[in-house]
């Protein structure tokens, strides 16, 4: 029985990122351009450089690391080591990156690239998720 919906979409939504990596090795380049990775990575995927695909393949299986976490003090999975600062940790660094452009759009006068933006807000989502669930199973992980 699942006691912490919100470490489930969580870790729906950290899953669903890490497919969305994997996705991107597959799409090559144009996929890269698309979901913001930058010029730089696109052309070293289309010069076949091994060096997007290890990038890639690397937050793709920390993303996957981060939704068993989700799941594991969602209770769907066993738990895992260190659960409560890892599930800290994941808020952290989800609610930081969300709200990383804030500083930014401050500094320039609201001039911020359409992907930071939107991306930071699903971010944030992605954070609160944690956040809220790792506080509401804190008594039990």
């Amino acid at each position: 029985m699942v006691n912490n919906p919100w470490l489930v979409v969580a870790g729906a939504l950290s899953a669903a990122a890490s497919l969305a990596h994997l996705a991107i090795i597959v799409g090559g380049a144009p996929w890269y351009r698309f979901f913001g990775a930058g010029e730089r990575m696109a052309r070293m995927a289309e010069a076949r450089s091994p060096r997007p695909t290890v990038i890639t393949l690397g937050i793709a299986a920390v993303l996957a690391a981060w939704a068993a976490y989700g799941f594991a003090g969602a209770g769907l999975i066993a738990p895992l080591p260190l659960m409560r600062p890892a599930l800290v940790a994941i808020s952290a660094v989800y609610l930081v990156r969300g709200l990383a452009p804030v500083p930014v759009l401050l500094a320039t006068q609201g001039r911020v690239s359409p992907f930071w933006a939107w991306s930071s807000l699903i971010v944030l989502a992605f954070g609160t998720a944690y956040a809220v669930g790792t506080w509401w199973a804190w008594a039990g992980l």
